[in-house]
């Protein structure tokens, strides 16, 4: 496939902005690209692509999400308002996360999906729960990644909170599904595994010892931590010790390792991030709905940590998380200076792509260049100033909008074009959701009654 008529946006370091260029497709990966006269030449047969002057540049990544939560959008939370953040898990997310059958699980993931194409969101890193549905949930959960034509990366989390059974079921749902991604190419190897925990709050020291011993070699940890003080009260109370310290005990850092929020945590449990190569993903939206505090980006990318960017199951509209991200720490710190768009763009791209890179080694991930996998996205903005690769992060930030991306492909595949899903019905998955959703909400409810 030759995409003709497109100006680059191409995430390389340095960044172009090229335009009217072409793009060379084949396999899944990006060939080559140049001036269109010149590509149109080299390529007189292949199929084309008109992108009728549209932005083409990679998708987006998200480092962090939860598709189970798809069932909470508009579902009303019995009694009094949660007053802080443990009694929003108790209230909302774990008697939420009880109530999912296996089918619940797919279609709360295909309505995740959907949007995510929509969206402009190529990869995302996923976070799963459902208790009483643990036993081949990344399955169907990875079943629904391959029907979309998505890129995704699965865990599920283990907690205690559910007692020992659940505990080993969870580890085990985790060890089984990483050993079918060693064996097999899963949705043509574009699903990935790692090993999911809950958080430090709800793991006992033998549960994250027997999870240390189960994860197969190679392979890292996905958790919360510290999203709200509550989880350094509780660490400090089972081992005397701060959470990520706790975590560092157990050999559960490392660069395939992903801490997530790290709201409440100190200047040596950032260096301990920092040196032990551990990423870190940062989801401002999630935090303000929470009130859960805003953690020190800017001092822990200053320290040496990689610092990536998620939605913890909002929207895949990652281009509002970059606004958000921009705009929460001018007003946490009451200075304007704070978080400019150049860390938001190191963060939400070049540490996203090296983060999902490290999941897919084949090639090159969120970056326009000759190699790279072919997950592109078409965007139809129409700049009133000049955009240029100095103030591309402030357009993005002021001026793109997700409503903006037409196209969507992921390994060369389109996935949505000119606005239309191609690989997912998403006016019947959302009619299913709408039926299933009042049977989830009702076993969430007996909960309480």
């Amino acid at each position: 496939m030759l995409i003709t008529n497109a100006t680059l946006i191409t995430w390389d370091d340095p960044n172009q902005v090229l335009e009217d260029h072409a793009v060379y497709l084949q396999d899944g990966l990006i060939i080559e690209f140049g001036p269109q006269a010149e590509m149109l030449e080299r390529y007189p047969q292949a199929e084309r692509l008109d992108a009728h002057g549209q932005y083409v540049m990679p998708g987006n990544i998200c480092a962090h999400t939860h598709f189970y939560g798809a069932f909470a959008r508009g579902m009303a939370i019995p009694g009094a308002p949660a007053k802080d953040f443990p009694e929003i898990l108790q209230k909302l997310w774990w008697p939420l996360d009880l109530a999912l059958t296996e089918e619940d699980v797919r279609l709360s993931a295909l309505v995740m999906l959907a949007e995510a194409i929509k969206h402009g969101t190529t990869t995302l890193i996923d976070h799963h729960a459902s208790p009483n549905a643990i036993a081949g949930s990344l399955d169907v959960i990875a079943d629904a990644v391959d029907q979309s034509g998505l890129r995704s990366v699965l865990c599920y989390e283990v907690t205690d909170r559910n007692g020992p059974a659940g505990a080993k079921a969870g580890i085990d749902e985790n060890v089984r599904f990483i050993q079918r991604t060693q064996r097999e190419k899963v949705a043509g190897g574009r699903v990935a595994a790692t090993f999911g925990l809950h958080a430090s709050l709800t793991l006992s020291e033998a549960t994250l010892e027997a999870c240390r011993q189960a994860v197969p070699a190679g392979f890292g940890f996905h958790i919360h931590v510290a999203e709200h003080e509550v989880d350094q009260y509780d660490s400090l109370a089972k081992c005397g010790q701060r959470v990520v310290d706790r975590l560092h005990r157990h050999g559960m850092l490392g660069p395939r390792s992903i801490v997530v929020h790290a709201v409440h945590v100190d200047a040596r449990e950032i260096n301990l991030l920092a040196e032990s190569g551990t990423w870190v993903t940062h989801q401002p939206r999630s935090n303000m709905n929470n009130g859960v505090g805003v953690p020190q980006v800017e001092s822990m990318l200053r320290a040496g940590v990689d610092v990536c960017l998620g939605t913890d199951g909002f929207t895949s509209t990652m281009w509002e998380e970059w606004k958000f991200a921009y705009l929460l720490h001018k007003v946490w710190n009451r200075d304007p200076r704070r978080m400019p768009g150049d860390k938001i763009v190191r963060m939400a791209v070049y540490n996203n792509a090296r983060l999902a890179g490290s999941f897919f080694p084949g090639a090159p991930l969120g970056v326009l260049t000759p190699g790279a996998h072919a997950d592109l996205i078409f965007v139809d903005y129409h700049p009133h100033t000049p955009l240029t690769v100095g103030n591309l992060p402030w357009q993005i930030i002021f001026g793109f909008h997700e409503s903006m991306v037409t196209t969507t492909m992921v390994a060369g595949k389109l996935l949505m074009r000119d606005r239309q899903l191609l690989t997912l019905d998403e006016a019947e998955i959302a009619a299913q959701a709408r039926q299933q959703a009042p049977k989830v909400w009702s076993r969430y409810q007996a909960q309480f009654f």
